[in-house]
């Protein structure tokens, strides 16, 4: 697990040591660590609080409208193809193109970063929940029914878990969905706080040390959260496959 990072920190050593890129551009990587410990103290790690609660919010909104409307959508594949192309086409539409919409309706506040970061998660938990749903094995559900279950029985205790996998996958791409809008609203609607803030400060002062360190910890929070969802899976969807 180390090996990764340590390649990364060698690779960026190597190329700065060689002078391959100039150190206008490419600081260090022992001063960009010492950039993020030191920065730590002066609001660092407020702004990465900031941010992970901003993207837990939304993630929380998209999580609780997504998987019922997912299941619901993907219960009847007719009603599925009815909505379709509008699934689609938004999912299909980039999240930061809704920007100027969402500050239109919600203003600069961070309710108007949640709730587009909220819309891009929300819709692609609802494509991979309806998609599970759609895609249980028939052959489960037929000997379900063959024993005498019920549509609701099925649904609940066949369907129901058949999708959990996808329904993760859906949750997993959500979060970072919704980490992703969230750093990029904090850099161009009006924010006070957050890393995506940081972020555009640094670049605007040119403070190179504190921006690659800044991205660097927004990478490790993103990392963080898929970690923290890959090991809720195996606990919870420890049957999959089988």
């Amino acid at each position: 697990m180390a090996i990764g990072p340590l390649a990364l920190f060698l690779i960026w050593y190597g190329v700065f040591a060689a002078g391959l890129v100039t150190p206008k551009l490419l600081p260090s990587p022992v001063r960009t660590l010492q950039a993020i410990w030191e920065n730590m103290g002066t609001g660092l790690g407020q702004d990465f609080l900031y941010t992970l609660q901003r993207t837990l919010h939304a993630f929380a909104l998209a999580a609780i409208l997504g998987v019922p409307l997912g299941i619901v959508v993907g219960a009847s594949e007719k009603f599925y193809r009815s909505i379709e192309f509008l699934i689609d086409f938004f999912r299909s539409t980039p999240a930061t193109a809704m920007f100027p919409l969402f500050m239109i309706i919600f203003g600069l506040g961070d309710f108007s970063k949640i709730s587009v970061a909220a819309f891009a998660a929300f819709l692609v938990i609802l494509f991979n929940v309806a998609y599970g749903v759609m895609h249980a094995r028939p052959t489960r559900m037929l000997a379900a029914r063959v024993m005498g279950a019920s549509r609701l029985r099925v649904f609940k205790d066949v369907m129901f878990y058949e999708s959990l996998p996808q329904t993760f996958i859906g949750l997993r791409t959500g979060v970072s969905m919704a980490l992703v809008v969230i750093v990029v609203a904090e850099m161009f609607i009006g924010s006070d706080n957050g890393l995506g803030k940081r972020i555009i400060d640094s670049q605007i002062t040119f403070d190179l040390p504190q921006l690659y360190g800044t991205i660097l910890v927004s990478g490790i929070l993103g990392y963080g959260l898929n970690l923290l969802f890959l090991a809720a899976e195996k606990l919870l969807v420890h049957w999959a496959g089988r």
